[in-house]
């Protein structure tokens, strides 16, 4: 919330506020918590913190945020407007950590309850100010939800990575863009099959459109819009895009309408409506070892990483457990060869440097007196030969050659460790995760899916 042209800091604090603490939208004000100030008194409040924040660091900006404000809306129906707001309180707490004044309002004007939560930007100690940072939004939706769901309220399944900006949020019965207008009417037009770009232009005239019929020409749906060239119209509303549309060598441009979904029925709702019912086997046996914190943290795990359906989580988990099973067999084999190396290396190395005490020793007729005095060169090398024997090597590799393997060898384990710990941590977190689920829909899908978790993993 920034300070509003022509008005005064005070000003915007009491418009913001006053609107929150509106007593025909919160029961007379009934409906209204706050923490580090009073709801009574919260512009001055906010406004000497302010004056201390100036003092103590001398700063000043233009464009200063003087608030902020997150609405927070619950399912029609599933909760009351005094367990609405302490659940508001609860995420303020949580998501400010003590350090800022704020307050909580609940309105009942809507089919839908919902939070007005308004903090301050100053801190309390009037030392510091709250900074916005990157990818706030997600970290507010995540704690909402997270506390949502320890209460056994609902969330939204698939929330959208881009909020929706105000014309959005208005609904769809507002009027169209004028671009999209346009669009609309040439998809239209080219219902018709015209012959060419000029048959076009005609039936665009026809159906109450304006054409300025230029180089680059140009386009209105009334006299209330400016004209628009239709190269500005969008991929596939040039004036060439068109023509080659007619002429029957690229396909319309259709506008985007809401694709229905052909979703399975949501893990998140089906958890949801569980967890609602507070009963059954299945939630009595997870409720005994786990609690409403780890469940919330199940569900936005779930969330998260759109795994909500039931065959994609198990699919999921499956994967993970054959990846981590994949990569640990080959780190294995690699440090299975890397030993192997190692040793024909080093028997290698001995055979060569043995080599010629050997043949002296066969020379002598195998000489008692010669093996007492080289028996430590000739036990190397005939345990050298013996290994060749055993690995059926009719020509030695070279020592270079086992090095570049080795070396190689040793680069993939370690390219294959991080991966290797990575797919671990994944493989653990996914079976807690889908055990968890069995726990909580109950033990009938549990039990069906238990032969196929390895009896390591069950715990």
């Amino acid at each position: 919330m920034h300070r509003g042209k022509g008005k005064s800091v005070a000003q915007c604090i009491h418009d913001r506020t006053a609107y929150a603490m509106n007593p025909e939208k919160t029961n007379n004000m009934e409906l209204i918590s706050s923490f580090g100030c009073d709801p009574k008194t919260v512009e001055g409040e906010f406004l000497l913190s302010k004056r201390e924040y100036r003092t103590l660091t001398g700063r000043t900006q233009k464009n200063e945020v003087i608030a902020y404000q997150v609405r927070q809306s619950f399912k029609p129906g599933e909760i009351t407007a005094e367990e609405a707001n302490k659940v508001g309180y609860e995420f303020a707490s949580r998501f400010l950590k003590g350090n800022y004044a704020f307050i909580v309002s609940t309105h009942t004007d809507k089919a839908h309850i919902h939070n007005h939560i308004i903090w301050n930007s100053t801190s309390l100690d009037g030392k510091r100010k709250f900074r916005d940072f990157f990818r706030s939004g997600y970290a507010v939706r995540r704690l909402s939800d997270q506390i949502c769901m320890e209460h056994r309220l609902s969330v939204i399944e698939h929330p959208k990575r881009n909020g929706k900006g105000y014309d959005a949020w208005l609904g769809d019965q507002k009027p169209l863009p004028h671009r999209e207008l346009i669009q609309q009417k040439i998809n239209a037009a080219l219902a018709q099959n015209p012959n060419s770009f000029e048959e076009l232009l005609d039936l665009l005239r026809a159906s109450g459109c304006e054409i300025k019929p230029r180089k680059n020409p140009s386009i209105r749906v009334d006299s209330s819009h400016r004209f628009a060239r239709f190269d500005t119209l969008g991929p596939g509303y040039s004036a060439d895009d068109l023509r080659e549309v007619i002429a029957g060598r690229a396909s319309p441009k259709k506008r985007k309408t809401p694709a229905t979904s052909n979703r399975s029925p949501s893990l998140l709702v089906d958890i949801q409506e569980k967890l609602q019912q507070g009963k059954g086997p299945g939630y009595e046996h997870w409720a005994k070892s786990f609690n409403l914190k780890q469940m919330s943290q199940t569900m936005l795990y779930l969330q998260e990483h759109d795994l909500l359906n039931y065959e994609d989580l198990k699919a999921k988990t499956e994967a993970a457990s054959s990846e981590f099973s994949e990569l640990s067999s080959r780190i294995k084999s690699a440090e299975s060869r890397m030993e192997e190396i190692a040793a024909l290396r080093t028997h290698i190395i001995n055979y060569s440097k043995t080599r010629d005490t050997y043949v002296a020793y066969r020379k002598s007729g195998y000489s008692k007196k010669f093996l007492a005095e080289h028996e430590s060169d000739i036990l190397l090398h005939k345990t050298a030969k013996s290994h060749f024997d055993e690995l059926g090597l009719i020509k030695l590799p070279s020592v270079k050659s086992l090095n570049e393997e080795y070396s190689a060898l040793l680069s993939q384990k370690k390219a294959d460790y991080a991966a290797y710990h990575q797919a671990k941590n994944e493989m653990r977190e996914l079976l807690v995760i889908k055990a968890n689920v069995d726990r909580i829909l109950g033990t009938d899908r549990e039990k069906s899916e238990e032969k196929d978790v390895p009896s390591a993993h069950r715990s």
